[in-house]
């Protein structure tokens, strides 16, 4: 097979959850650590970071990736989901995995992986943690897909575990509690290894607690850290959340002997998008008239990023906005601005809301706008309506970003 009839393998044959939901959800790691088995466990063969939580998981992933080339290690990055290409995934210093590394992995473990009913996610897993090992990195910054307990990438022993924040995302998967969520995604704290929380909720910040304690895990507060202002490329306000977590991640490395001087902490901060090739926060695609898509996709993201761009200076907004079928809309609509007109969209995948139900939803909290066929119609229509000082958002999910930076 070449790339392309390979990803479609991938994509299609075998259940993936960004993209079906719960037919891709696995109960158990068994399959990952057969997997991992098979190929001769090369998550060992390396050290590694743990970054999990509801968001700016990914953000910090990238800063985190960032520090750590910046201070001279070879760094492996596992992320998910990507936004153009799968390659995405999978970098080292910034550099996507190779069309072949995929093809020859695929080839080489294809009987495995149709023998074993293997998920999507848990093979690319596989695929990363190889190539991480083969490519002899010094450090893998490795980001959770769903989760953390249950998730693919918790069979590493990661020098320190990072759990940003805890909101309602997912409740069908993990719980319909902050509590029952903060337990799944607390799952990646292992024994007498250090984790960092990156922002302190009463509601969770107990759940952590008794993890802690009960795996002989020290334990510590991001908003306990250094109070100094650091500077980054990423330019969502949100990211001085981000900012906070990953510098007190830093601040552990170092104590346990790791060489990274304040100067790199500070360029690693200022190159996130250079170093990591990082798409999508708060990302600005043109400058007339203004227009920014954000992968902002549930309340606490998107309660940021809404804040932000009202304060934008801009004659008229416009807001290109689709869904998956899995959100509560009746969470995330009340925080969109009424101000605006919207154009509403189904991302292109079984997941996708109907455009036609996100409208009816949304007028329910005075949102007035035009149904689209596609995300990129949508857009489109948005671009000749906007004069020059007006201002246009993209966003409400991963997947309608993706179709407009494709």
């Amino acid at each position: 097979m070449n790339y392309q009839e390979t990803l479609n393998w991938l994509f299609v044959q075998l259940p993936m959850y960004q993209r079906q939901g719960a037919a891709a959800y696995k109960k158990d790691l068994s399959n990952t650590i057969l997997l991992a088995d098979t190929i001769g466990n090369p998550q060992n063969n390396f050290k590694s970071i743990h970054v999990a939580g509801t968001n700016g998981k990914g953000s910090c992933s990238h800063m985190l990736a960032s520090i750590l080339q910046e201070a001279g290690y070879k760094v492996g990055l596992y992320t998910s989901p990507h936004l153009i290409d799968f390659r995405e995934r999978i970098k080292i210093n910034g550099a996507e995995i190779s069309e072949e590394k995929v093809i020859s992995f695929v080839a080489k473990n294809k009987g495995f992986f149709e023998a074993q009913q293997l998920s999507f996610f848990e093979m690319t897993v596989g695929l990363a943690f190889e190539y991480f090992s083969d490519e002899k990195v010094d450090f893998a910054v490795v980001e959770v897909g769903l989760g953390g307990r249950l998730d693919s990438t918790n069979i590493i022993q990661p020098e320190v575990s990072l759990i940003t924040n805890i909101g309602l995302d997912h409740t069908k998967f993990l719980g319909d509690t902050l509590g029952k969520i903060a337990f799944e995604k607390g799952g990646i704290i292992k024994e007498n290894i250090p984790v960092v929380i990156g922002e302190y909720q009463e509601e969770t910040f107990s759940v952590f607690e008794k993890l802690a304690q009960k795996k002989h895990a020290p334990l510590f507060l991001a908003s306990e850290g250094d109070d100094r202002k650091y500077p980054s490329d990423l330019i969502g306000s949100y990211q001085k959340h981000n900012i906070k977590s990953v510098v007190k991640t830093v601040e552990v490395l170092r104590s346990k002997g790791f060489r990274i001087e304040e100067e790199r902490v500070r360029k690693g901060l200022l190159h996130v998008q250079k170093n990591t090739n990082l798409l999508g926060r708060w990302q600005v695609l043109q400058t007339s008239p203004k227009t920014i898509c954000d992968t902002a996709h549930n309340k606490e993201g998107l309660k940021y990023t809404l804040a932000q761009l009202q304060e934008e200076s801009y004659d008229k907004l416009h807001i290109v906005l689709g869904v998956v079928d899995d959100k509560d809309l009746s969470k995330i609509l009340p925080l969109f601005p009424e101000n605006a007109y919207y154009y509403f969209c189904k991302p292109n995948l079984g997941r996708g809301l109907d455009a036609s139900v996100l409208q009816s939803n949304a007028g329910e909290f005075q949102l007035k706008g035009s149904v689209f066929d596609s995300v990129n119609q949508a857009y489109k229509k948005a671009l000749s309506v906007a004069h020059s000082s007006d201002c246009i958002y993209i966003g409400g999910s991963t997947f309608v970003v993706a179709e407009i930076l494709q």
